[in-house]
């Protein structure tokens, strides 16, 4: 695991693009796999400057994205479709038939989260992972008890990680319970992950994943066994601990 120390929450943000605007101009036909939530949207905003400023292109960049609510429709504005539209994709050149979300919205979830695996899988996977972490070490919306070996799957919601997610619903009432995400095992096959930690109230996130056993009961603690793991952490994030990675 590669541990990158960055001072604040836009050096971070900076940096992260930076790694991924490299990866593309490498490789035009690069997979990312997306994630949502507040810690990426500084790197979406750094990506869509430069893609206005330098032309970075992603016409032939295919994407699939970590998870969705069920229950929320693509129209509606806290869905995760919503979100990458609004935060990325509306503002570089991906073409819409690259991009994979899941569908919180079919009658059939099990058959959505086969097909979406299936979707990955004949993609050839994902190259490039970006992970954030949850205050309880979820990964994607993969909770603590899920089993490593889960491919993409529906999941309760933690009552944490609704609490998390409430300041962007008018309450924690409105805050979807269920939700469809990449399995452990899905994102674990990732030829390479970029994990970002950002804010004093990922610093219990932050101390265990340097910490501890591999267990379920923290699910990021996997990525201590992933052979190409980079991580960009902020102070904030990095107070009162300072671990060497589990073995």
């Amino acid at each position: 695991m590669k541990i990158i120390k960055v001072k604040d929450y836009q050096t971070l943000s900076e940096h992260a693009a930076q790694y991924v605007i490299n990866k593309v101009k490498a490789v035009p036909n690069i997979t990312l796999g997306l994630a949502t939530g507040g810690t990426p949207k500084g790197m979406y905003d750094v990506l869509i400057r430069d893609h206005a400023k330098n032309g970075t292109s992603y016409k032939d960049v295919t994407s699939f994205n970590l998870d969705e609510y069920i229950g929320i429709g693509k129209e509606d504005p806290q869905s995760y479709y919503h979100y990458m539209y609004d935060s990325l994709f509306d503002h570089i050149d991906m073409k819409d038939e690259h991009i994979h979300i899941p569908s919180g919205t079919e009658k059939d979830t099990q058959l959505e989260c086969e097909t979406y695996e299936n979707k990955m899988e004949a993609a050839g996977g994902i190259d490039l992972q970006i992970l954030g972490i949850g205050n309880n070490g979820h990964i994607g919306f993969n909770e603590p008890g899920t089993s490593f070996d889960i491919k993409t799957h529906v999941v309760e919601l933690d009552v944490s990680t609704r609490e998390a997610n409430a300041r962007y619903f008018d309450s924690i009432d409105k805050v979807p319970t269920h939700a469809i995400t990449m399995g452990i095992s899905s994102i674990m096959k990732s030829k390479e992950i970029l994990l970002l930690i950002s804010g004093k109230e990922k610093s219990d996130a932050w101390k265990g994943l340097l910490k501890g056993d591999i267990s379920t009961a923290f699910p990021a603690s996997i990525l201590n066994t992933h052979d190409n793991v980079t991580v960009i952490v902020d102070e904030d994030a990095m107070v009162n601990v300072e671990l060497e990675p589990a073995k």
